[in-house]
């Protein structure tokens, strides 16, 4: 770690944790969250409106929980970097109205920047340098996406997303129907490890010749999961609910695999990285190592606490910024609920016209492959 190497200090709000981190070029300092994860539980997944609130009370006690940590002061920084989008508008708005304040009252450079760029940038915090190209499957709540990343701030480009469920969404949903909680995802990592993936044929969605090589779709596997434990119910069997979550788990992991080891050996890309939420799933990884090594692709997963959604992950985007020169945001800068993952950051005005206008065909594309 060197002493010239950009400080940076990021927030993330895009949707129920509240995330402060601070990096010193790819060196990790401080990595404090504030969830609300339990607040919201109780009602079975993600209310906006307490998320946005939980962010406005968490905001200034984890930034100064972060500076402590990292032993640095708010003006020793070289800038701060903030989630734009995409995320829940109302959490965004904390976030960037927050960082906002501190870059104007600091005298620091303002860099929104794009929640699934800084998923795939938080790598360097663990494996050094992202490689470029970067081939990157983004598995969470909200996102199953496969990206190409020459370069990580600013030429990202979609391969492939989810047209309907997310793989997060699905283990929530399925979760849900086994009365085992939310978020659905750790519970059912951990039964299905004493279950029999094998036991339960479920379908892998879009795995034909004729379907769309890199995009995702978990709606029929959850309805058909559901029909199956609806069907042993109604005839008052008991619901074998390990085998279940391990052949719903192995369905899942097993097409984001596939998908993703296809497009590295498409591209010629000889490296997969696996961010999100998701990619904390410990099968996901197994059989992610397990095929990668087979087609001879390396693979760089983050440890589990920095796939999902934190502020380190943003500062580790806004240090590369900085250490590349790329143009800060203005103060006008606003959330962007469905930011496409085309725009890393969000460039100050003067930029971000000639910017928009040269990149009005992608934005409509990129809305409508991701965030339909």
């Amino acid at each position: 770690m060197a002493a010239d190497e950009p400080l940076v200090l990021g927030i993330e709000t895009s949707c129920d944790e509240t995330g402060v981190g601070i990096v010193r070029g790819t060196t990790l300092l401080a990595d404090a969250v504030a969830s609300s994860v339990d607040t919201h539980a109780r009602f079975g997944g993600v209310v906006p409106e307490i998320a946005s609130r939980a962010h406005l009370e968490a905001m200034v006690p984890t930034i100064e929980r972060a500076l402590k940590e990292a032993g640095v002061s708010a003006r020793d920084l070289d800038g701060i970097a903030v989630t734009s989008g995409p995320g829940l508008a109302g959490a965004l708005l904390v976030g960037v109205s927050a960082a906002k304040a501190y870059a104007y009252a600091l005298g620091k450079p303002l860099y929104g920047v794009n929640h699934l760029a800084s998923h795939i940038c938080v790598d360097q915090l663990e494996h050094g340098p992202l490689p470029e190209p970067t081939m990157a499957l983004l598995v969470s709540g909200g996102h199953s996406s496969l990206l190409l990343a020459p370069d990580i701030t600013a030429d990202v480009r979609p391969l492939g997303a989810t047209i309907d469920d997310a793989a997060g969404e699905a283990f929530d949903k399925i979760a849900r129907v086994l009365n085992l909680g939310f978020p659905g995802g750790p519970v059912i990592d951990r039964l299905a490890k004493e279950g029999d993936p094998k036991s339960i044929s479920f379908p892998r969605g879009l795995t034909g010749p004729r379907d769309a090589p890199y995009d995702f779709s978990f709606s029929g596997l959850k309805t058909s999961v559901a029909r199956w434990i609806e069907a042993k119910r109604a005839a008052g069997e008991e619901v074998p609910v390990r085998d279940v979550a391990a052949s719903f788990q192995e369905a899942v992991v097993d097409v984001l695999t596939r998908k993703a080891v296809r497009a590295c050996k498409d591209e010629g890309v000889d490296h997969l990285m696996i961010g999100g939420g998701v990619a904390a799933n410990s099968r996901l990884r197994a059989l992610a190592q397990e095929r990668c090594e087979r087609a001879g692709i390396r693979l760089r997963v983050p440890r589990p606490k920095l796939c999902t959604d934190n502020g380190a992950m943003v500062a580790a985007l806004g240090a590369e910024m900085v250490a590349r020169n790329r143009l800060p945001s203005d103060l006008e800068l606003s959330a962007d609920s469905s930011l496409p993952v085309t725009e890393p950051h969000v460039p100050g005005a003067a930029h971000a016209h000639a910017h928009a206008h040269s990149h009005d065909h992608v934005h409509e594309i990129s809305k409508d492959n991701l965030y339909s």
